[in-house]
């Protein structure tokens, strides 16, 4: 059972309880459009950040590719250029593939006063937020960006390999898109229940362990997560939901009995 009396259910059923976790979270940011507001202003804060960056890539894009391929330059001048404006066009393509992977970290960075106080508001509406430890906003600012750097070193190790099979025919238009999406899915729902997690106390080993331990969930919320951010501003609009549906499912499912600690007295 969960913190609701309700039957915890695996596979396909708890990923199903996934997806409607994320649709709780956009009814209640739905209900509070302020709440709505108030958390679009990182996301536009980090959009406009990765703007500007893929913007520069693309116009040194060139000259990247170029930089790499010395060996190139005795070449006829058809097949230099080929060469080159494909490896610009997979540079570019791997920049792409990390601003949507990386956004997310980026901006829970950028605004984590902003959407720590959101996942108390949507806590506090279910009956009461946990209070964590009372940690300065530098110090969490530096934890956060540890973590974030670390669990973006995992998605590279599945992501590197799965963008080089997505050349290869059939597999790379089939199987790897699942794969890549449910790699993706799982760790945007690892960075989204973070906010949640902290406050009761959870260090990262611990989150990890509690969502490789229920991954259905993990991979429902997350996927669908991941497929709402490809949509063009897809992933500024919908943080807001995203944040507060990663908070229901942390209090209802993957940790309703995890109390933070109690404060220390020195």
């Amino acid at each position: 059972m969960n913190s609701m009396g309700q039957p915890i259910r695996r596979g396909i059923g708890g990923f199903a309880d996934g997806i409607k976790y994320f649709f709780q979270g956009l009814g209640w940011v739905a209900r509070h459009p302020r709440q709505w507001l108030f958390g679009l202003i990182p996301a536009l804060i980090a959009l406009a950040l990765y703007i500007v960056a893929l913007v520069l890539l693309g116009t040194y894009a060139g000259d990247l590719a170029a930089w790499a391929t010395p060996f190139a330059d005795g070449w006829s001048a058809g097949v230099r250029d080929t060469v080159r404006i494909l490896l610009g066009v997979v540079v570019f393509g791997l920049g792409l593939v990390l601003a949507v992977i990386t956004f997310t970290a980026a901006t829970l960075v950028i605004g984590d006063p902003f959407y720590e106080k959101l996942s108390e508001r949507v806590e506090e509406s279910m009956g009461g937020a946990h209070t964590g430890p009372d940690v300065p906003i530098w110090r969490s600012i530096v934890r956060s960006v540890r973590d974030s750097l670390i669990t973006l070193a995992y998605v590279l190790m599945f992501t590197i390999p799965l963008f080089i099979l997505g050349f290869v025919p059939v597999v790379g238009q089939t199987v790897v898109p699942v794969l890549g999406a449910a790699v993706s899915g799982f760790f945007l729902t690892v960075e989204l229940t973070t906010l949640a997690m902290e406050r009761r106390g959870l260090s990262r080993k611990q989150r990890f362990a509690l969502l490789r331990g229920d991954k259905s969930p993990a991979l429902g919320f997350g996927v669908l997560v991941f497929l709402v951010f490809l949509i063009p501003f897809g992933a500024v609009f919908a943080m807001p939901a995203a944040v507060a549906g990663a908070t229901i499912m942390v209090r209802v499912r993957l940790a309703p009995h995890h109390p933070a600690p109690a404060p220390s007295d020195h």
